[in-house]
């Protein structure tokens, strides 16, 4: 393999390597100096901060793929880090890019020469060099470009954490109690919001650092649109597609050139463990809750405990150890939750009868897009119960088979949506002529906090295997949450597998009345087809602006082609348009929905969530916020004294239905095994 690399000041010219392919004479993959610039010096000190740094790196993608070479470009003036698939596709437009202001740079004791790139947004790289020289020529260089373009914003940030900081202190300052006291609730409220504010301005310096890089990277890389079907370029914030680690704000899956390594490895079954067969279906009966919050907002008591809380929490502090007030609980486990993602079963179950790829594909994106509204069920915020370690949750769907279809647009809909939920749901019970969807979710860890859950049709020879962890983090006045992991569906039959993440989730306006937006990029790929979807789901700029909006682009990788568009709102209408010219409207408040069967809960194990959190349900419903959180108390309680009682003899948590492989968590007896 020829590699040039390259190391110049701005503007200057490129030297070039000879032959390094050959892995006995190769020192780096890249940023060392090659033979044509090694005598490049840095005459004045201004100029060591602008230069141009380019070259091979192995860069981290994600679990299943591992780390691949790419090809990594420092630009000095526009303050990223690029990178591309090679040194060919540099004329292209970047696979991905990180903002380098306000980016921090470490090395990394997981691999030999390995470091961190982490931006400001809370994207990173992981990378690794191939020595320690040509590791420290790079770190140097990302600081140094970091610092030049961090200073100006950094020197606003400053003197307003200043200011707030000084505010604060002033306040709790004050004497306890008294006419003015650090407890006052107008005081409360300033110190809340001056620390949204904090953030706020922190946000808006970034967004505007991104449009300006992005712009210019528009102008240096931008190319015409060869499509002439679509109305409008594509911008270059839309083609990326980032690393394989998942954000905060921002998650994506690269493609996967290779099956899961779930398939590839063997793995002893647990004859002790159950299945989603072991439940009976014969005492299953269809679930009659709703899990609608009629809250209309905070009432004035119930501010004041979440102002007292606000003045403990800092800016970005994490929320997973903190015990949050009881009333601001919806009355569901996180892990029922993930089973109303699959509210839809008969759009889940169509994927597999696309007869292309390319539909297949499409299909899986409809499915992905219509989930979150029954899933994220009400208006307003509230917190899923934390499932304790062990919880786990059973349902499971009967589909007409003739139910099984493609989405239609609501116009060639005639039929009511109540009288086709009706329908679909008549045929369910009558269990006649339907497909069995089964689910199970699980907590397997408790810190972090993560769960998995696997859905199966044996029928239709296709199933998904996910796992989640949950990340809170304080805001000021929202609090967001991380959805950190992945998923794989398997579509048997066609022997594919269609990696995807999720996006995170926002709760906002927690003084008032408060309301979940969902944002961040995700991504979907299928190594065999060579098809992906990048899913952006938009969070409300702070002026103006439609909330709940969702975009999404269906790409044909080794041609380049989008086939696909979609647009609207993922609780509302979204819009389909085909490079064929074709349109399709989907309203999601209009399709029907099928309802999930449950064992009731004298049938169900301790452990399963509805007989778990029965009593603080049972109190919540009847509005005793003390009840139900003296029931809370106690369960967690019991958790720490059963966390107490492993540690004291030194035994682990085994999961029952979940396996660990690698950083993931696999259902332990998957439909792929038994193919």
């Amino acid at each position: 393999m020829e590699k040039i690399v390259n190391v110049s000041h701005s503007g200057g010219s490129k030297g070039k390597s000879a032959d390094l392919g050959n892995p006995a004479q190769r020192q780096s993959r890249s940023g060392s100096y090659s033979p044509g610039s090694a005598a490049v010096s840095d005459t004045h000190p201004s100029q060591s901060q602008k230069r141009h740094l380019e070259g091979v790196l192995n860069k981290y993608t994600n679990l299943l793929q591992g780390w691949q070479n790419r090809y990594f470009v420092l630009d000095p003036e526009l303050g990223q880090l690029q990178y591309f698939i090679n040194e060919h596709s540099k004329v292209q437009k970047p696979r991905g890019s990180l903002p380098l202001i306000g980016s921090s740079v470490a090395p990394s004791d997981e691999f030999p020469f390995m470091f961190t790139v982490c931006a400001a947004n809370g994207d990173f790289f992981k990378l690794r060099a191939s020595d320690v020289r040509e590791q420290q020529i790079w770190m140097t260089q990302l600081q140094l470009c970091a610092r030049r373009h961090s200073d100006g914003n950094a020197k606003v940030m400053s003197q307003a954490e200043g200011q707030q900081k000084n505010l604060v202190n002033s306040i709790e300052s004050l004497p306890s109690r008294g006419p003015l006291s650090s407890l006052d609730q107008d005081l409360l409220l300033l110190k809340a919001t001056s620390a949204a504010t904090l953030s706020c301005l922190g946000e808006c310096l970034s967004l505007l650092q991104h449009n300006v890089c992005q712009a210019a990277q528009h102008i240096t890389h931008g190319h015409p649109n060869t499509d002439n079907s679509w109305s409008r370029p594509k911008t270059a914030s839309e083609d990326q597609m980032k690393n394989g680690e998942l954000m905060c704000n921002n998650t994506s899956a690269r493609h996967q050139p290779h099956s899961p390594i779930h398939r590839s490895k063997e793995r002893l079954k647990d004859k002790e463990n159950s299945s989603p067969e072991s439940v009976d279906s014969s005492e299953e009966i269809t679930d009659t809750e709703d899990n609608e919050e009629e809250d209309l907002g905070v009432l004035d008591d119930q501010r004041s405990v979440i102002l007292h809380l606000l003045s403990q929490l800092k800016l970005g502090m994490d929320l997973t150890r903190v015990v949050l007030p009881t009333f601001i609980l919806e009355k569901r486990s996180l892990l029922e939750m993930y089973a109303n993602f699959m509210a839809h079963p008969d759009v889940f179950l169509a994927i597999t009868s696309g007869a292309t790829p390319e539909e297949r594909m499409i299909r899986f994106v409809e499915y992905y897009l219509t989930a979150f509204h029954e899933g994220r069920k009400g208006a307003v915020a509230k917190k899923p119960y934390n499932p304790i370690l062990g919880e786990s949750f059973h349902c499971t769907w009967d589909v007409p088979r003739e139910k099984v279809r493609p989405l239609r647009t609501t116009s060639s809909s005639p039929a009511p949506a109540a009288a086709a939920a009706h329908s679909a749901q008549t045929s369910s019970n009558e269990g006649l002529g339907s497909y069995r969807l089964r689910f199970v979710a699980e907590q397997v860890s408790h810190h972090p906090p993560v769960s998995g859950f696997y859905c199966e049709c044996k029928e239709r020879r296709i199933c998904v295997n996910t796992h989640v962890w949950t990340k809170s983090k304080f805001m000021g006045m929202s609090i967001g949450v991380s959805m950190v992991g992945e998923g794989v569906l398997h579509l048997l039959d066609h022997d594919e597998q269609y990696v995807f993440t999720l996006p995170s989730a926002f709760a906002r306006s927690i003084l008032t009345v408060p309301w979940v937006e969902l944002g961040g990029k995700v991504s979907i790929s299928c190594a065999k087809s060579g098809y992906s979807a990048t899913v952006t789901f938009h969070t409300k700029p702070f002026y103006g602006g439609k909330v709940h909006r969702v975009t999404a682009e269906v790409k044909h990788n080794p041609s380049g082609t989008i086939v696909c568009k979609a647009q609207g709102e993922w609780n509302g209408t979204l819009e389909f348009t085909y490079n064929s010219g074709e349109t399709k409207v989907i309203d999601t408040s209009k399709l029907p929905v099928i309802k999930k069967k449950i064992r009731p809960l004298d049938k169900q194990g301790q452990y399963e969530s509805r007989r778990l959190w029965q009593q603080v349900t049972t109190a919540l419903k009847a509005g005793d916020i003390d009840e139900a959180t003296e029931h809370k108390h106690q369960l967690e309680e019991r958790q720490r004294r059963e966390g107490k009682q492993r540690s004291a003899s030194s035994s682990s948590w085994k999961p029952k239905y979940f396996i660990k492989e690698g950083e993931g968590w696999v259902y332990h007896n998957p439909l792929w095994k038994t193919k």
